[in-house]
Parts: structure tokens; C-alpha cells; sequence
């Protein structure tokens, strides 16, 4: 099992996957790549919210979106800036409580709100967090 606080070992994508033990891991990963026609970039963050390895994927220069692989599951890092705020929230009604529940409960600041969206399975939630990195990629 890698050690993802160990800065001095950059694991794989296949190795993160392993550790997540969740197929909506790589199928997540995978939606985004094909959908963006981007690759992942995989980075060791000293930040002391969620220090160490993570996965960032961008489409021409913007961020999509940071995975933060977690035992089980993994954290999708979804950043709501001005351009795209007007747009999720005309969608936050078809979305889930639980997605509803993580936008209205997370500050902005500088006219951005950092969501950390957990994520388990290919579930609602799932479909949700694609649905604002799609707006996040028209921004």
C-alpha cells in the first residue's frame, strides 16, 4: 500500500486507484479525461487542509477539478467561481440534497466557494459534482 504523505514517492494513477478502493475512482477519472480530452497531473500538496498526494485535472490552463484520494473513497475539490456561480445555482435545484446541503454550507470567499464533495459510488452525488465541472469547463 503506497504512503501518500510520502512526498519522495509519486504514485501512479493505478496505485492511487488501489489505495481508494473505489471503482467510481477510476471511472471518474476516466469520465473526466474523455469528456476533456485532458490528462491528469498528479501532485504532492503540503497544504494543511489535505497535505499529500492528489490528482488535478485542468482543461487549457483552468482547473476542473483536485482529487484528494481518501481508504474507500475520494474527495472531488470543485472550485464555484463568479463566472460559474450564476449557472450552478440555476442548477442547484435539480441537484441533491446532499450536494444542495455542501454549496449552501461552504463560505465565499473572494467570489469563489471551494466544494469538497466526498464520493463513494456512481451515485446522484456522482452525477452531480460531472454536472458542475461541466459548467466549471465553460466558465
Amino acid at each position: 500500500m503506497i504512503d501518500l504523505q510520502d512526498c519522495n514517492y509519486r504514485p501512479t494513477l493505478d496505485e492511487i486507484a488501489e489505495y481508494t478502493n473505489s471503482p467510481a475512482f477510476r471511472q471518474f477519472c476516466s469520465d473526466i479525461k474523455d469528456t476533456y480530452k485532458c490528462s491528469e497531473k498528479i501532485e504532492y500538496s503540503s497544504c494543511s487542509m489535505a497535505p499529500g498526494w492528489n490528482v488535478k485535472f485542468k482543461k487549457s490552463g483552468k482547473s476542473l477539478c483536485t482529487i484528494y484520494p481518501r481508504e474507500s473513497y475520494f474527495t472531488a475539490l470543485i472550485v464555484v467561481g463568479r463566472k460559474e456561480k450564476e449557472a450552478v445555482e440555476a442548477s442547484l435545484p435539480n441537484c441533491t440534497a446532499q450536494l444542495q446541503e455542501i454549496y449552501e454550507q461552504t463560505q465565499e470567499g473572494n467570489g469563489q466557494r471551494w466544494l469538497m464533495i466526498d464520493l463513494e459510488d456512481q451515485d446522484s452525488l456522482y452525477q452531480d459534482s460531472l454536472r458542475l465541472i461541466k459548467i466549471r469547463s465553460k466558465g
